[in-house]
């Protein structure tokens, strides 16, 4: 039964992927077969279901849907970005700080880098800087800042810990995130030449257009939830529901076209892949995959190799939806495992941010965003396109190698 629930959850993500359809939904009717096999009531397939979290992701993606639709938070990025006038060396840094910043106040990696993303590759083509460093940051700094305990990816992380038995993990996730991100981001911004950029096309803070008194009311609403979580300790999925109920009564944004922008795909993906895991580690499938990975692993060496293993798996899958569930919650069996050698907090932020350094890849949400949007923007033939995959892929695939070996030098614990 191990094997055959580990083997199930694997067809899922190799479907998902290769077949475009919804792990989430594979793995709810994957589900279904498993416990009819193993024996287990549907009551207790259903019981997997993660309803705290749902309503948690729900909140949180609909009040930034909402502030998405009236362009409060793009207009707020291009002010941000002119204020480094004609410095364009500044841009790349200015766009990894505010993509940092946006991403930890809530709306996280995956909407952070919509936001940023088409902005990014639209300035990447009018000043001729490289869209592959304005992407690679734009990632980075959504994944690093989308581990705060107010992002949904720092909230996943923080339940599947939970679930394991460790708790207090919200600001070592975070610092550890911003860390690592920050480190390879400078790493792209020095080898890609951002230090000497030169444009004479500047964007003037005069000749954007002020802020109107919808996108204010926006700004203010999202400052309200910030503040009443970070300060009060408000449920943040509740929270957001308020302050968005709040925002619709005042009109500031479509709701119906807010809530056609709440990514359902990626709730029921991160939702269905949570039912079958509850039943693999009932099954005993995470103990075997655990003993596996340990079979290869020493202590020193323990967190590199995961690291790899969770980079390469989110170049076809999501990372909080799949790569994270899958991969955390072996922790305590390797430690146990191994006798030690290494955190189990460590470890959980080693799988976490090395998985999003793979999201630069373009077959992944943030490098396939970006390809997408360059390609439109610079009208870019099919050479330079298949250039701009090739590039994007290899330095997805060199963050993935260069943190595992910080990784292996102690990365994710000198901020423990």
């Amino acid at each position: 039964m191990e094997i055959l629930s580990l083997s199930l959850l694997f067809l899922a993500i190799i479907l998902g992927f290769t077949r475009h359809m919804n792990t989430g939904l594979l793995s709810i009717g994957f589900a279904l077969v498993l416990g009819r096999v193993a024996g287990i009531p549907d009551k207790a397939v259903i019981a997997g279901f993660n309803y705290s979290l749902f309503l948690i992701l729900l909140g949180v993606t609909y009040l930034f849907s909402l502030a998405q639709i009236n362009g409060s938070l793009s207009l707020l990025a291009e002010k941000v970005v002119a204020l480094t006038g004609r410095h364009t060396a500044l841009v790349p840094i200015v766009i990894y700080l505010f993509s940092t910043v946006l991403s930890a106040l809530g709306p996280g990696t995956v909407p952070t880098i919509a936001i940023m993303m088409v902005f990014s590759m639209t300035l990447a083509a009018e000043i001729g800087i490289s869209p592959v460093m304005l992407a690679a940051l734009v990632v980075l700094g959504a994944s690093g800042g989308g581990v705060s305990p107010l992002a949904a990816t720092g909230i996943i992380g923080k339940n599947l810990c939970e679930q394991i038995g460790l708790t207090g993990v919200e600001m070592p996730f975070l610092m550890n995130g911003v860390l690592s991100m920050t480190a390879y981001a400078v790493i792209v911004y020095l080898a890609l030449g951002g230090w000497r950029l030169h444009s004479e096309h500047v964007i003037r803070l005069a000749e954007l257009a002020p802020f109107k008194a919808k996108q204010k009311i926006t700004l203010a609403g999202i400052a309200v939830m910030v503040v009443l979580v970070m300060f009060f300790h408000f449920n943040v999925g509740l929270t957001s529901f308020a302050v968005a109920a709040v925002l619709s009564l005042l009109r500031v944004a479509d709701e119906d076209k807010a809530l056609l922008r709440i990514p359902w795909g990626t709730l029921i993906l991160i939702g269905g892949v949570s039912v079958l895991m509850n039943l693999i580690i009932k099954l005993g499938g995470i103990e075997l995959l655990s003993g596996t990975l340990a079979s290869i692993m020493t202590p020193s060496t323990a967190t590199a190799i995961m690291g790899i293993t969770a980079g390469c798996m989110s170049w076809c899958s999501s990372t909080s939806g799949v790569v994270m569930p899958t991969l955390i919650p072996t922790v305590p069996e390797l430690y146990a495992n191994l006798g030690g050698g290494f955190g189990q907090v460590e470890m959980a932020t080693t799988i976490s941010m090395i998985s999003h350094c793979g999201g630069i890849s373009p077959l992944s949400t943030g490098g396939g965003l970006a390809l997408a949007a360059y390609s439109s923007a610079a009208k870019a033939s099919v050479p330079e396109q298949h250039r701009l995959f090739v590039r994007l892929f290899a330095v997805s695939a060199c963050g993935v190698l260069i943190l595992s070996f910080l990784a292996y030098l102690g990365l994710f614990r000198w901020l423990l």
